[in-house]
């Protein structure tokens, strides 16, 4: 619905009663009257036509000529400074940036400019940035800034559009994590096209403001916004397109549809126009057979009177319905809602909350289940300038803050509607909508993520079975922050999507077992799709149930550790890293030769000798306690049934243990 401009060029190109005469005599007035309408293509065509014929001098002046000499000061000078800055205002406002730029660069040219029109620079900084000309943008905002006093939306719009100029400029050097490509087949021709579904794999559904033929004999506007299908052909082009059959209301349009999991109910948008106000609502159509039933309006849950609800997505789940509404109790323009379904039924809306929505525009979300990935359009914060996708990890109620999805799925303009090729794809595959390529309009271009995986098992260490349930996290080792999270099924196996040449940390958790972590470098990637690691296993404890250290030695008679027995202790180490929650009892045993006290007096000071290392490493002392058992606690005999020496029991029974006391 984003950028749908009726555009009455066909209009104007055709004689007879479409163009009254006595407008065309005069140029200026014409083009007013539709400046003031907010018909912008048709104001820019008599802007043109004005300046080119005016008559305060012989010179020929073309507003997208910055260099040409204007009138004299004067009334003269007056009527042409505002034609052209009406010129740039118009080609703005039908998002026709090339021109805007050159235009708005004439305004400037002039001496009083800034004073006659204050926001001119700011304009022409927008314009610049939608040509992707940040580094001449950010001056212009700059200036903008320095030279504007008045304390409004502007201002502070400025101070973002610095941010997003600096930021695009640092994006621009990053490798594309995407594929992205204009729809082959017969998809994007004519008016607008936007806001792709595909609830099976043969049929994709767009939204499209093409020239209707019935319409124009009709007298009626020529370009409506309806509903259409394609049928997928070879090398993901899509073709056959025709108008689904779903009647559409009288003065109103239609498009954004969104589909349940089985395919068989239809959301969508309906809206009218009126005074330049547009009223949005979203509607169910049923599927019947080849046709779907008249779109039925959802009630105040959704839809509160005399506010506007907009762009549904239903999670592939079933569980909930997402929209952008500008209803009370926002942030500021469009937000982000949801509401439960339930039983096929529509619960009330809930807000998405400050973490996701701004006080500027949010729009179009996607949410893909099972990565618990939420992806949506907004202008509210930094990024490369108009609507940019951003992603955000969780589930309804509980957000991350929202990253920017980078280049090339956004651009300098509008990127808008993500939708998943398949509800197994999530982000690895699907479509987006933006004007990118265009002066008036969306149009659908398919995505691809550059997909290189790191994989890996994880299993019980005394089992060595797949440990189902376990949580796995892939954290980003530089900037010390969580990238990607799943649990795993029966399988027992991992997969994540990973950039080449970094380092990540793999961290495997599940409850009463030891957490483990991994380090994994992905440079084998380079010669690969994917990287199997390691296999992680884990090892099961219980509060309280003690835990033999093997090989941990002393030397005789002494506590004093030896070097093979450090490499076990780091092994503990480790487990103490990795487990930062757990609080644990280190305790040294001994036979029964020697005296009750000695033995006693020993077994402390071996304990203690294990818990030094430790903190010597960095683990915090009240984390650890030091226990001597001496002879105390035997796990075998220290003598034979006859009387005789037991050599083996009593190297058993010299041992060192632990066991977590607090988790």
């Amino acid at each position: 619905m984003k950028k749908i401009t009726r555009i009455w060029l066909l209009l104007l190109l055709i004689p007879g009663p479409y163009v009254n005469a006595q407008y065309v005599m005069d140029y200026k007035r014409t083009a007013d009257n539709y400046f003031e309408s907010k018909d912008y293509y048709s104001a820019a065509q008599y802007y043109t036509r004005a300046l080119g014929g005016y008559k305060s001098t012989k010179l020929e002046v073309k507003p997208y000529l910055p260099e040409k000499r204007t009138p004299k000061k004067g009334k003269a000078f007056k009527d042409h400074e505002q034609m052209v800055y009406k010129l740039a205002e118009s080609y703005r406002m039908y998002f026709d940036y090339g021109n805007a730029e050159k235009t708005y660069a004439e305004v400037l040219a002039q001496p009083e400019a800034t004073t006659m029109f204050p926001l001119a620079r700011f304009w022409y900084g927008v314009s610049l940035r939608a040509n992707a000309k940040y580094d001449e943008a950010l001056s212009q905002f700059q200036q903008f800034k320095q030279e504007y006093k008045t304390l409004d939306d502007y201002a502070n719009r400025a101070n973002l559009e610095i941010a997003n100029c600096e930021f695009a400029s640092n994006e621009m050097k990053k490798p594309s994590r995407f594929e992205v490509q204009k729809m082959a087949g017969n998809i994007n021709q004519g008016g607008a096209n936007y806001a792709a579904a595909q609830p099976n794999t043969s049929t994709l559904y767009f939204t499209s403001s093409r020239l209707d033929q019935s319409e124009l004999e009709k007298k009626n506007t020529p370009f409506v916004n309806n509903i259409y299908e394609a049928t997928a052909g070879v090398n993901d082009s899509y073709s056959n397109e025709k108008k689904v059959q779903i009647p559409i209301a009288k003065g109103f349009e239609q498009g954004t549809p969104a589909f349940s999991a089985d395919g068989n109910t239809m959301y969508l948008t309906r809206w009218s126009v009126k005074d330049g106000v547009k009223n949005a609502m979203i509607y169910t159509s049923a599927k019947q057979g080849d046709t779907w039933s008249e779109p039925a309006p959802l009630d105040a849950a959704v839809n509160v009177p005399g506010y506007s609800s907009k762009e549904p997505f239903a999670t592939p789940d079933g569980k909930y319905l997402v929209f952008a509404s500008n209803r009370p109790g926002g942030m500021g323009k469009y937000d982000l809602w949801y509401s439960t379904i339930i039983d096929g039924k529509i619960g009330t809306a809930q807000n998405m909350g400050t973490t996701i929505n701004t006080k500027d525009e949010e729009q179009a979300a996607f949410y893909d289940p099972k990565s618990k990935m939420l992806v949506f359009s907004t202008n509210g914060r930094i990024g490369f300038g108009g609507l940019d996708f951003f992603q955000s990890k969780g589930e309804f109620g509980n957000w991350t803050v929202p990253e920017n999805m980078g280049t090339p799925l956004n651009s300098q303009k509008d990127d808008v509607y993500y939708a998943s090729a398949d509800s197994d794809l999530g982000m690895r595959k699907g479509y987006i909508s933006s004007d990118r390529e265009s002066v008036c309009c969306l149009e659908i271009y398919s995505v691809k993520r550059k997909s290189k995986m790191l994989g890996g098992l994880v299993l019980d260490c005394d089992t060595r079975q797949p440990l189902t349930g376990t949580k796995v996290t892939l954290l980003d080792t530089v900037a010390n922050k969580v990238i990607d999270q799943m649990v795993i099924d029966e399988s027992g196996l991992y997969t994540f999507e990973v950039e080449m040449k970094k380092r990540y940390k793999i961290l495997a958790e599940k409850e009463n077992y030891f957490t483990k972590a991994l380090q994994v470098s992905t440079n084998p990637l380079e010669r690969m799709d994917t990287l199997m690691s390691p296999s992680l296993c884990l090892n099961r404890y219980e509060i309280g149930k003690a835990i033999i250290l093997k090989d941990i030695f002393y030397d005789y008679n002494k506590a004093d550790l030896r070097s093979q027995s450090l490499v076990v202790l780091d092994t503990l180490l480790q487990i103490m890293i990795d487990n930062p929650a757990i609080t644990i009892e280190l305790s040294a045993h001994t036979d029964s030769k020697g005296t009750d006290a000695y033995n006693l007096k020993l077994s402390e000071a071996r304990a203690q000798a294990c818990v030094n290392y430790l903190i010597s490493k960095g683990i915090a002392r009240n984390r650890l306690e030091s226990k001597g058992y001496g002879e105390s606690k035997p796990i075998a005999p220290n003598n034979q049934p006859n009387g005789k020496d037991n050599p083996d029991g009593r190297q058993l029974n010299r041992r060192t243990e632990f066991k977590v006391l607090r988790n």
